[in-house]
C-alpha cells in the first residue's frame, strides 16, 4: 500500500502547494499547525517543492520550510536506523550504526567528513605509535594524543546531556558520557587494527585490549585510567551487582549500539521528551529481535 500511497500524496495540484505555501507564513499558530499537518500529510514528496523556500526572503516562511523538511529528514533516517537494527546481527559495523543514530537527531551532518577526522586522528596517532610494541607503551601513547593533543574529557557536569551520546556531537565538543567515548576510542584502535573491544560493566563502560599474552582495561571515561580485572570486579561490587562473568566479555556492536539507545531513552525520559523517548523505543524494539 504504500508505494501506492506515496504515488497519491505527490499528486497534490500545483495549485494546492501554493496556497499552502502562502499560508505557512501566517503568524497564526492554529494556522501554521494545520497548514503543516497538510504538508506532512503530503508525504516525503512535499520536501521538493519546500525547499526553495528555504532561501525566502520571508524569516517565518523560511524558518518554517526548514522544519518541515527537517522533519521529513528526521523521519527518513529514523526509518535508516530501524532498518539497519532489523537488518544485521551482533556483528554488525560499528561505526556505520553510531553514524546513523547520529543522523535521526542531526539529519543534516556529514558523516563523510567526519568519518575523514577520524581516519586523520588515526593517522597522526599511527606515527606516535611508531617502534611502540609493549602493550601498556601503546595505550600510553593512545592516551596522551587522545586525552592530552585531542582533548577528550568526560562529561561529569552534565552527565545526562543527550548531546554525550551522539558521535558527530562527540566529536564536536571532545566530550562524553562512558560508552560514547569508548566508541571513539575503538574506532580509533581498529583503523590502527589494535585488538580492543568494548566491556559493559553494570552502570559503567570500559575498554579492553587484549591479545595472548596482555589484559588491560582502559576507563575512557576517567581519562584513560588503566584497570586490572580485579578492578572491574570492585566496580562491579560497588555498584551492588552480583558478579556475572558475562560482565567481563566483550560486548557486540549491537549491544553497544543497544545500551546508547537505552541511555537516550533514559535521559529524554527524565527530560520529559515525549516524541523522543517514543522514536527510542522504537529503534530499541528494532534492536531486540
Amino acid at each position: 500500500m504504500e508505494p501506492f500511497a506515496a504515488t497519491f500524496r505527490a499528486t497534490l495540484p500545483a495549485s494546492q502547494r501554493e496556497a499552502l505555501i502562502k499560508l505557512l507564513s501566517d503568524e497564526d499558530p492554529a494556522v501554521y499547525q494545520t497548514v503543516r499537518a497538510k504538508i506532512v500529510s503530503c508525504g516525503e514528496s512535499a520536501r521538493d517543492w519546500l525547499r526553495p523556500h528555504t532561501l525566502s526572503a520571508d524569516p517565518v516562511l523560511r524558518r518554517r520550510a526548514q522544519e518541515i523538511i527537517r522533519y521529513f529528514d528526521r523521519q527518513y533516517s529514523d526509518n535508516q536506523f530501524v532498518a539497519f537494527s532489523l537488518n544485521h546481527g551482533e556483528d554488525c559495523n560499528l561505526e556505520q550504526g553510531a553514524w546513523l543514530l547520529a543522523q535521526t537527531q542531526y539529519p543534516e551532518i556529514n558523516v563523510e567528513a567526519y568519518i575523514a577526522l577520524l581516519d586523520h586522528f588515526a593517522s597522526e596517532l599511527r606515527q606516535r605509535l611508531l617502534h611502540q610494541g609493549q602493550p601498556r607503551q601503546i595505550l600510553e601513547k593512545i592516551n596522551e594524543y587522545f586525552f592530552g593533543v585531542l582533548g577528550f574529557i568526560g562529561n561529569e557536569q552534565n552527565y545526562y546531556d543527550p548531546e554525550n551520546s551522539y558521535l558527530n556531537r562527540v566529536l564536536d565538543r571532545r566530550m562524553g558520557n562512558p560508552i560514547s567515548l569508548c566508541i571513539v576510542y575503538i574506532l580509533l584502535s581498529r583503523r590502527l587494527y589494535l585488538p580492543m573491544t568494548g566491556i559493559g560493566l553494570p552502570g559503567h563502560f570500559v575498554c579492553r585490549y587484549q591479545n595472548s599474552s596482555d589484559e588491560i582495561y582502559v576507563d575512557v571515561f576517567n581519562q584513560g585510567a588503566f584497570l586490572n580485572r580485579t578492578d572491574c570486579i570492585q566496580q562491579v561490587a560497588r555498584a551492588n551487582f552480583d558478579l556475572h562473568e558475562h560482565y567481563l566479555a566483550p560486548v557486540t556492536a549491537r549491544r553497544i549500539l543497544t545500551r546508547s539507545c537505552g541511555n537516550l531513552h533514559q535521559i529524554y525520559t527524565r527530560l520529559g521528551l515525549k516524541e523522543e523517548i517514543t522514536r527510542l523505543q522504537r529503534y530499541l524494539i528494532a534492536l531486540s529481535r
